[in-house]
């Protein structure tokens, strides 16, 4: 499995991460879809949850409505979440897993002192995450 980022989208996503440092961010990508996923816009979002901001996000039901009629009314496709790890690597815990579903992709960021330090890309397989070959 393979997924492409535009440098608009990356940065996008990265910008976020730095910005919400020490907290994690959080936002919804889209793009195309043929062989590869290809990326071609990020859109950040607000982290709801109320506690532990700096190790765990979350996405509001309402926010997740209006990703999907973005994507519709932009004749582009709801290919994932993306989300920072400050301080942490870019592997997902227990608590990604948790909250994944299938089809998506989830990119993570990790962030260390306010720079970037890694991207990749994974995506569940049954119950379990497979990483994806971000391409360029």
């Amino acid at each position: 499995m393979k997924i492409q980022l535009t440098e608009k989208a990356k940065a996008a996503m990265v910008e976020d991460a730095i910005k919400t440092y020490p907290h994690e961010c959080c936002g919804f990508f889209y793009g195309d879809e043929n062989e590869e996923r290809l990326v071609t816009q990020a859109i950040p979002v607000e982290n709801t949850r109320e506690e532990n901001r700096e190790r765990r996000f979350e996405v509001s039901a309402k926010d997740y409505m209006k990703a999907e009629q973005y994507a519709e009314e932009n004749d582009l496709s709801l290919l994932g979440v993306y989300h920072s790890h400050p301080d942490h690597p870019s592997i997902p815990s227990e608590h990604d897993l948790k909250q994944a579903v299938p089809y998506f992709s989830y990119i993570i960021i990790s962030i260390r002192k306010k720079e970037l330090a890694n991207i990749q890309s994974w995506r569940l397989d049954e119950s379990k995450f497979i990483e994806e070959q971000i391409v360029k």
